[in-house]
């Protein structure tokens, strides 16, 4: 066989005959490297250990301790395998389907008449961990489709011939056998089972899916995984998960009584006084924080006829995401199709070529608390983060392409003021460039993305690449957030339209007294008001800072003659801006406490005879054990600080 030339990290070069595997390269090079050895890199592509190179490229041979990624994936995938075969091991009469990686483990569908239960996934893992100790070889072969077919035919796998039949051409197919468990897959696996390690994996849960997402085929149980390189990393997730739930927005609404959603609109939230309270404070202060850096208010429609989304571009580019209202005009002989604004750049625009504009206006930045809609599938849905109304905190800034550097730094600088205000003082910022469905020429592309990447870099930021994920009109920079637990959460936007201007013909006069088109720069800080509520409700897990939480006070009496000095202690809160409230049940001091601290009130101020003849209060902080005694002056003046909002303080 001929030679070919294979050249390593270091950058050394050395010749192998043609159709040599990663594996025997590992085993040239020295013993340990082939024990340890994971996969391996060929030409920038995942290539499995027993996969043949018949060309000249790059290797790279990859372990678990040098390659998270290549690890990782191959962990999981591999657990999804040896999961299916536990499974039919278990129950030979379970079908199997389908088993890909996911964000932080795998899952594998199956099609059994009896659902699994917990003690069920308990029995899996035991058996998965037999597998893995027996340490028995990961093999693969490449077959033709016909021996293929007949193959899942006689072994009663009906699933894997219709898969078999979904994949287009006549290439072979390739097989892997995990012991002598068989499966259908693209690759690649590890050595053998014992590189999976045993105790860093768990079955977390199970949950009904339709064969192929559709509705009319056979509804399957999926069991869903977790996985790591070990069992520290694994001790990690499981706590985050624990603090997840803990922090769950959706439950600490109903016990902070902030809001609820209901069939009757899905996607839309019903606001309670309590959570209402919340976004106005959040929206008065994006309203300062706008003005002070130059923005002026407006308000656009939230129903607009089809020809502005035609000529937009978001009627092509954006309709299965709209919601259509068709209306019945009077005296028409068609009804007039008008949509539901999904966002409100085009709106802008119509309010930007009201007037001529010169020059000496940009730029011009108009920001608009803009009520939108989009249609999102019900399984998308997901409490106040996921929703189908929302409103943005949007903005949009017409400037002079010389303009944009300016613009961006000083944006960077107004969402880097917003977030600390919020508790948020670090943040990554993410560059997306062009997606595969998009308006505008790729001269106009190339435009854009020069100006925002040279924009962001002139500020002192160097953005990591997020390719293919701009908007359709245009590059962005994303904006996110991590929290308290390591979630990250995507949040603000900035970014670079030279699309929209042109395509609904906005213009300005220049020095030269000529018509310009300006550049349309699409910002947003918090993105919706919805997502980011239901962000800080997590982060703080229901313990929200003083100046935003609902209800910052709660006065108990301890004993009823207390009543009217409890009032007395209200109004004098109040006064100072503080949200304060009484409570003069007739119910015990320790039963008030733990229903307001399940409600997440931050301080709960106890008054008995003592406090009445004194003129104080016990003080006693949300997660606090001890009170604190404290004068009447002496708390209202302290709670009055802690009740200003940052911008104000």
């Amino acid at each position: 066989m001929a030679d070919i030339s294979l050249t390593f990290p270091d950058g050394n070069a050395r010749s192998y005959e043609s159709g040599i595997t990663p594996a025997e390269i590992a085993s040239s090079i020295s013993t340990s490297l082939a024990k340890k050895a994971i996969s391996a890199t060929v030409d920038g592509k995942h290539w499995d250990l027993q996969w043949p190179i018949d060309a000249n490229a790059s290797i790279a041979i990859n372990t678990v301790k040098d390659n998270d990624a290549e690890a990782l994936e191959l962990i999981r995938h591999d657990c999804a395998h040896i999961m299916a075969r536990a499974v039919q091991e278990i129950w030979p009469d379970v079908k199997v389907t389908i088993g890909p990686v996911i964000e932080h483990g795998w899952y594998y569908d199956f099609d059994r008449q009896e659902p699994f239960t917990p003690e069920d996934l308990g029995a899996i893992e035991k058996k998965m961990k037999e597998i893995i100790n027996k340490r028995e070889p990961v093999t693969t072969e490449v077959w033709d489709r016909a021996r293929a077919v007949k193959h899942y035919e006689d072994n009663d796998e009906p699933y894997k011939v219709e898969l078999i039949d979904a994949i287009p051409g006549d290439e072979p197919l390739r097989m892997y056998w995990h012991g002598d468990w068989q499966d259908l897959c693209r690759g690649p696996h590890l050595q053998h089972t014992g590189q999976v390690p045993a105790d860093a994996f768990k079955l977390m849960n199970v949950a009904g899916a339709y064969w192929r997402g559709d509705s009319d085929r056979a509804m399957l149980q999926r069991i869903y995984g977790v996985a790591f390189k070990n069992k520290e990393d694994l001790k990690a997730h499981l706590h985050m998960l624990e603090e997840a739930e803990k922090r769950d927005h959706r439950r600490l609404g109903r016990e902070m009584n902030l809001f609820h959603l209901q069939p009757e609109a899905p996607g839309q939230i019903f606001w309670h006084p309590n959570g209402w309270t919340i976004y106005t404070m959040l929206q008065d202060y994006m309203r300062r924080a706008q003005s002070r850096g130059g923005y002026v208010e407006v308000n656009t429609p939230q129903v607009v006829d089809r020809k502005l989304w035609e000529a937009s571009g978001h009627w092509e580019k954006y309709q299965e995401n709209m919601f259509i209202v068709e209306v019945d005009e009077e005296h028409a002989r068609e009804k007039a199709i008008n949509a539901l604004k999904p966002m409100n750049c085009p709106c802008h625009v119509e309010i930007f070529k009201q007037g001529l504009k010169s020059y000496r206006d940009l730029p011009l930045r108009m920001a608009e608390f803009g009520s939108c809609a989009r249609y999102e599938p019900s399984g998308a849905l997901h409490g106040i983060m996921r929703v189908r109304g929302f409103t943005q905190d949007d903005a949009h800034i017409f400037s002079t392409e010389e303009q944009i550097g300016d613009e961006c730094a000083e944006f960077i600088r107004f969402l880097s003021a917003v977030y600390k205000d919020l508790g948020f003082k670090e943040f990554r910022i993410l560059f997306s460039d062009r997606p595969e469905n998009r308006a505008g020429s790729d001269e106009v592309w190339d435009k854009a993305e020069a100006a925002l990447l040279e924009a962001t870099r002139a500020a002192g930021v160097e953005p990591e690449m997020n390719p293919g994920e701009g908007a359709f009109y245009g590059p962005k920079l994303e904006f996110s957030l991590t929290d308290a637990i390591g979630r990250v959460w995507q949040c603000g936007t900035f970014q670079v339209d030279f699309v929209l201007p042109e395509r609904l013909d906005a213009s300005y006069i220049g020095a030269d007294g000529e018509k310009h088109r300006p550049v349309m720069l699409h910002r947003a800080c918090l993105g919706s008001f919805e997502r980011f509520i239901g962000i800080l409700i997590e982060e703080h897990a229901g313990k929200l800072p003083f100046w935003i939480a609902p209800r910052q006070v709660v006065v108990a009496a301890i004993v009823s003659d207390a009543d009217d000095y409890c009032l007395e202690v209200v109004a004098a809160l109040k006064a100072a801006g503080v949200r304060a409230e009484a409570d003069l049940r007739n119910e015990k001091i320790n039963y008030k406490v733990r229903e307001h601290s399940v409600g997440k009130v931050p301080v709960i101020l106890a008054i008995g005879k003592k406090e009445v003849e004194e003129r104080t209060v016990s003080t006693r902080r949300l997660g606090e054990k001890q009170s604190k005694v404290q004068t009447l002056d002496e708390i209202v003046s302290q709670l009055s600080q802690e009740a200003t909002p940052p911008d104000l303080a």
